[in-house]
């Protein structure tokens, strides 16, 4: 098999077996994608899957229309102000069902599955499964008797196929079967609606194409077109299979459809695969897919101690990070594969849905938690992408939520009688009404504000005006009206936002006393810490962006005007930020969500700089967090909240952690560990949920390099085991940073390049000591000693600190 060149070890996760969770094996397979289509590669020898996802494929949603029940606000308010939170809680809810209200969210579903089945003369040796990250190829091999055998694939970037080879080495030759087939329910007692999806599929088999096709619920056909091209032997179709023989090596292409009608589709696609293979090879097909996918996943880069150097497979360093920490080259590999999952699961194209909690990945037909959720998922799987260099990736996300805006108007106003939008935290393409009819969901308003956060740090990275004036500001605008109707002025002059949640909490003192768990969390609130700190921050983005677009003044005065009437944050009795603003609830430890920690991350407004005294009530409150009541996406967040307080050991501590408890051998992350381990929460099923691979991507950055709008942290919160390192190409607002470090030899170099005219202050790690400086306009800041503000000009020499040795 000819490899591709560039592959080093750091860029390739290793396997030495096959998928091997019974029944759910697509949980371990090895992923390849281009944005849109996904392929899971089982890596069997004798029988193979390989599982095909479309992006735009969903089913099994009903979306009702609305009811106005905005009456209900009035009801639960007047209970709130008697203190009957509990009953307060169910008001909009309770309407909503006397209604009959029951929108269900769609799930992505499985397209279809390559099935191939290959005789063994001999018991296979010499087994290994590995994907190169870099090339987006999925590679199984194997020994049989004295051959060599090997399959690889990928998902082009460039053809929009999936291109699978088969071959072996010297003489060896491949025979078997291939074909396109429905890929079974993994649920023991199918749904009906899954039988009535089975009685729709059509295969088929002539010449050297295989077809297959089945109708969605909408009426409309998916399906996919394969061609078979052998080098030597001997190809024939037989039933919906096409069998080979004797091949030195087999060619085969895939194309997918969705929203289509099959006969049409499958000519169609039978013309693009005839017309692709012209003069191609894999070589020649593989080489225009890495023009693409290369620049992607290399717009930067990351080196931990010797890593690159590091052979061991995933079982090795998952079997090396239970002894307790995670070895440098396992979070180095889980940084690249996080941005490698992010890069294959969604795309600039049109055709291209947000990173949903699967990728394009899923195996089942009714995927746990497979919608979009906004009361952090969705959010976690976009922090890391710009300081990443991926933000040319983030507009999809925009896109799908714009295209829901009448949606979230009508529910602004039919359940709350306010102007503006209410984004459901749950929802799916063509589904933005609410449809968790519970409190813990439905109470909460923040989706919309924490969202407008995303808006604007794409404009502070691009510094695209256009996008500011035509698309981030209108939202923004809209999700501030919403409040402006919704807020209540209190008796001392203050904001009061209830119901408010902070989600998905039950403060401590509405907890059953007898210490059984709640069917439903009672979240309604006054005041939620996060709530306030969302606002807060729209406010405050609000009035830059409004000076940046060459806005109206006045209307800066009155959002100046409302931030001075938005409550302080409270206290507790620990001397912890208290998760509810208002002195009626207390605090509840034991809970996986760090919602109250929003001003100090994902958010920017209390720092160690602006405040101190503050920021250090913030980190007592997540120091009280228990560790056991987290899940896997908690660990990640938790684990850039003790980045944002420079408590890099704590950081990767959380980073072990979930690396014992929520990691699968394929390096997909879990919900949460199923096996009674009491390091995270505990639950009989563990649904993968990729957000903490990219939660983790996040939290690596924030350990190495923190970003805001007037303020660049180098090696923030460096831990103790990551002795020397470097990264490239990862950006701050206005330019790219490049940094080396060896705390051994106390040896540091930072380079920062300006691609916009730039002005801002840098602060160096303290343990750096006394540093050069080229380039720019430096001056000491009155911050601290390791401080300084810059001045650069773009196009100009970079500005670089360089100190060899530590004093």
């Amino acid at each position: 098999m000819r490899q591709h060149k560039d592959n080093r070890s750091a860029d390739k996760l290793l396997m030495n077996y096959p998928a091997s969770w019974w029944r759910n094996m697509w949980r371990e397979a090895l992923p390849s994608g281009n944005g849109v289509i996904g392929a899971s590669v089982f890596g069997g020898v004798q029988e193979e899957t390989v599982l095909l996802n479309h992006a735009r494929l969903w089913h099994w949603g009903s979306k009702d229309e609305l009811p106005d029940v905005s009456g209900t606000l009035a009801t639960t308010r007047r209970l709130m102000d008697a203190e009957r939170y509990a009953e307060a809680s169910w008001q909009l809810a309770n309407a909503l069902k006397e209604r009959g209200y029951g929108t269900k969210l769609a799930s992505r579903f499985p397209l279809a599955a390559v099935r191939l089945v290959m005789p063994c003369g001999s018991a296979f040796r010499g087994y290994s499964r590995t994907l190169a990250m870099d090339s987006g190829e999925v590679t199984v091999g194997w020994t049989d008797g004295q051959s060599r055998y090997y399959r690889r694939l990928f998902v082009s970037r460039a053809d929009d196929a999936v291109v699978y080879e088969l071959g072996g080495d010297g003489d060896a030759r491949v025979s078997g079967e291939i074909g396109l087939v429905l890929h079974p329910s993994d649920r023991w007692a199918d749904t009906p609606e899954f039988k009535e999806l089975e009685q729709t599929i059509e295969t088929g088999a002539g010449d050297a194409y295989a077809w297959f096709a089945g109708t969605n619920d909408d009426g409309t056909d998916f399906g996919a077109v394969m061609r078979v091209i052998p080098e030597g032997g001997s190809i024939e179709a037989e039933g919906s299979m096409i069998r080979f023989e004797g091949a030195r090596r087999l060619l085969v292409l895939v194309k997918l459809f969705v929203l289509g009608e099959r006969s049409t589709d499958w000519e169609r696609l039978k013309k693009e695969l005839a017309g692709l293979v012209v003069d191609s090879s894999y070589e020649i097909l593989l080489e225009r897919h890495l023009a693409l996918h290369q620049p992607l996943y290399r717009s930067a880069s990351l080196e931990l101690h010797d890593a690159d150097d590091d052979l061991r497979s995933n079982e090795r360093l998952l079997l090396d990070a239970y002894e307790g920490e995670a070895p440098p080259a396992l979070v180095r590999k889980m940084w690249a594969y996080g941005r490698y999952l992010f890069l294959s699961g969604t795309a600039s194209a049109e055709e291209a849905e947000p990173f949903g909690l699967y990728g394009l990945w899923g195996g089942d037909y009714r995927l746990v938690w497979s919608h979009n959720m906004a009361n952090e998922n969705i959010q976690m799987m976009y922090w890391h992408a710009h300081v990443g260099g991926l933000g040319e990736l983030v507009p999809s996300l925009f896109r799908y939520y714009e295209g829901l805006m009448d949606d979230f108007r009508e529910n602004a106003r039919r359940l709350y009688g306010c102007r503006g939008i209410y984004i459901p935290a749950g929802s799916t393409p063509g589904i933005g009404v609410p449809n968790q009819i519970v409190p813990v969901i439905l109470n909460w308003t923040g989706a919309a504000g924490w969202l407008a956060c995303h808006y604007f740090e794409h404009f502070r990275f691009t510094g695209n005006l256009q996008f500011l004036r035509e698309t981030a500001l209108p939202f923004m605008l809209e999700a501030l009206r919403f409040y402006e109707d919704f807020l209540v002025m209190d008796a001392d002059g203050f904001h009061k936002i209830y119901p408010s949640v902070s989600p998905e909490n039950t403060p401590l003192n509405f907890m059953p006393a007898d210490g059984k768990p709640l069917a439903h969390p009672m979240p309604t609130a006054i005041n939620a810490t996060m709530d306030v700190a969302i606002l807060k921050e729209l406010l405050q983005h609000l009035i830059e962006a409004n000076r940046k677009a060459g806005g109206d003044p006045e209307a800066e005065k009155e959002w100046s005007r409302m931030l001075t009437h938005l409550p302080a944050y409270r206290l507790n009795k620990d001397g912890a930020v208290s998760e509810w603003i208002h002195p009626a609830f207390e605090d509840r430890y034991a809970h996986r969500h760090l919602s109250h920690l929003y001003p100090v991350f994902p958010g920017q407004e209390v720092t160690k700089e602006s405040d101190p005294s503050l920021f250090g009530a913030f980190e007592t409150a997540v120091q009280r967090r228990e560790i056991g009541a987290q899940s896997g996406w908690s660990l990640a967040h938790m684990a850039a909240i003790y980045a944002r307080f420079g408590d890099g050991d704590s950081s990767l501590n959380c980073l072990d952690i979930l690396t014992r408890s929520s990691l699968l051998p394929n390096l997909f992350t879990l919900h949460n560990d199923w096996r009674g381990m009491g390091v995270s929460m505990q639950m009989p099923a563990a649904p993968v949920q990729l957000d903490a691979n990219m939660g983790w991507v996040n939290a690596v950055q924030e350990l190495l390099l923190q970003v805001s709008d007037n303020l660049i942290t180098l090696l923030p919160a460096l831990p103790g085991r990551w002795k020397r390192g470097r990264l490239a190409d990862w950006r701050f607002h206005t330019g790219r940073v490049a940094l080396s470090w060896n705390r051994e030899s106390g040896s540091f170099r930072a380079e920062l390049t300006a691609d916009r005219d730039t002005d801002t202050i840098v602060k160096l790690p303290d343990w750096a000591g006394t540093c050069s400086i080229t380039g720019g306009e430096v001056q000491p800041s009155p911050l601290g000693p390791a401080y300084f503000t810059v001045r650069m000009k773009s196009g100009a020499p970079s500005v670089v600190f360089e100190s060899s040795k530590v004093e």
